[in-house]
């Protein structure tokens, strides 16, 4: 598998430092508010980076941390009359709530912060002693300078860096692009004892230490927003380096930003969503969806009809699936068709051709297409049992990879409608016609069609 490397600026194949073995840290959310849209794209992403590196085998260690202590949650916090833990635990639900409808899998683990105070100090007491860092006033700032490769992973020397960054100027550092590693203690703020006196870590350090308790001084990938390239990640790598002198990530991944209406999402210009609010509109596969159906590294486009087109789409894929399910419930026994095995197979090679080119995942979604497509053809030839099964196994391989269940097989959705059915079967049976036609009319609403065949009801997704 090759992956555009930020560092590199080309695409790098995949040698991980452990045979067999990946390490990777995604930076997470911090938890304030409900996740919003963008917020969605990298965790989509690098969810389906995971789930394709164990599908070829290797055993994935992913790190994705919450940031349970900062600026904006004690905003929050005031505002609210709460406390940063009581708001910090409030949106961790939520978030968890809307990474299971994205149907992305728990991180290996789920460090916080607050829980790695220790491990922080110890890594800021290393550049101090090093002389990367240094105390002033309490608060304690990492010497951008003392690092000569600074800017190598944004590809701009130091003083164009300057040039173009918002710098928080201050008396007390001894030059603008210094930045905190660690902040002295302000009245009713949260606050932890530390050589340099009372207060709490930067947002930097944060990712360094966690990413080295929890994955070792090296790791393999190191992934996030776009938007996190300078300073957070430029920092990441300039205070863990220092402090440890090895590298310390092999390979950048980096996607790219939501537009809005052709604007990219701004909360200044009133176009910002939250995951459930979209969710609640148009469900959350088909926010998957799109965060999938373009490259990762690309822009993505969201809009009203762009979310109409991601719901038809999945139609699209769901209807093959259920055709097949009906198919299957009356094919005849006999040999499987190898011709048509072969045909299904060379979608999986195309699949996977996709995903190592870069996790090209809009690729690998026109694999999935062609597929549907090469199954809805083996329908007219009324396929064995065996053959249609070959069509599913390789169908369901390939959309569980992206992070769709499509089989039905523990989906709630399905099992609804499924005894919606059954229940308007039986109202018909009894001449409860009236009862009938409600039923019919609710899952009208639903999206789903239905159609009586002779081997009984059909049911599919209504493609707009």
């Amino acid at each position: 598998m090759k992956i555009f490397n930020t560092l590199t600026r080309k695409k790098d194949e995949l040698v991980p430092i452990e045979h067999g073995k990946v390490r990777i840290y995604a930076c997470g959310p911090t938890v304030y508010n409900f996740i919003h849209i963008g917020n969605a794209r990298p965790l989509v992403v690098f969810d389906t980076l995971r789930r394709y590196l164990e599908y070829r085998g290797l055993e994935v260690n992913f790190v994705q941390n919450f940031t349970d202590v900062d600026d904006k949650m004690i905003k929050r916090a005031n505002a609210e009359n709460s406390t940063v833990p009581e708001i910090a635990e409030r949106y961790i639900a939520e978030y968890r709530k809307d990474a299971k409808g994205l149907n992305v899998r728990e991180a290996t683990v789920h460090p916080r912060a607050t829980e790695n105070i220790e491990n922080i100090i110890e890594l800021v007491k290393t550049l101090v002693e090093k002389g990367h860092a240094y105390e002033s006033k309490g608060d304690v700032y990492f010497r951008t300078r003392s690092f000569n490769e600074y800017g190598k992973l944004s590809h701009q020397p130091l003083d164009e860096l300057e040039a173009g960054a918002r710098i928080d100027v201050s008396e007390i550092k001894e030059d603008p692009m210094d930045f905190a590693l660690w902040k002295s203690a302000k009245p009713d703020e949260p606050s932890w004892d530390s050589p340099w006196g009372k207060g709490r870590p930067g947002w930097h350090i944060e990712c360094s230490a966690m990413a080295r308790r929890y994955l070792g001084d090296t790791i393999d990938i190191h992934c996030g927003g776009q938007d996190l390239i300078f300073p957070h990640h430029e920092n990441e790598i300039a205070q863990s380096e220092c402090a440890t002198g090895a590298p310390f990530a092999h390979y950048w991944m980096h996607n790219g930003y939501i537009n809005v209406d052709n604007r990219k999402m701004s909360k200044s210009l009133g176009n910002f969503f939250t995951v459930r609010d979209v969710a609640e509109k148009f469900g959350y596969e088909p926010v998957r969806y799109l965060m999938l159906s373009s490259h990762y590294r690309s822009q993505v486009s969201f809009s009203t009809d762009i979310m109409e087109q991601s719901q038809a789409a999945l139609a699209r894929i769901k209807n093959c699936r259920g055709n097949l399910d009906f198919a299957l419930s009356n094919a005849a026994d006999g040999e499987c068709d190898t011709t048509l095995k072969e045909k299904f197979d060379s979608r999986r090679v195309q699949f996977v051709e996709a995903m190592d080119d870069d996790l090209n995942t809009a690729d690998a979604i026109s694999a999935v297409f062609e597929l549907c497509k090469d199954i809805n053809v083996a329908f007219l030839a009324s396929p064995t049992k065996k053959t249609l099964e070959a069509a599913a196994a390789v169908l369901d391989e390939l959309c569980g990879i992206l992070g769709f269940d499509f089989n039905g097989k523990g989906n709630d959705i399905d099992a609804e409608i499924e005894a919606l059915i059954e229940k308007r079967q039986q109202a018909r049976k009894s001449h409860d016609f009236k009862s009938a036609d409600a039923i019919r009319d609710e899952l009208k609403d639903k999206g789903i069609v239905l159609e009586d065949t002779p081997q009984g009801i059909k049911w599919s997704y209504a493609q707009k």
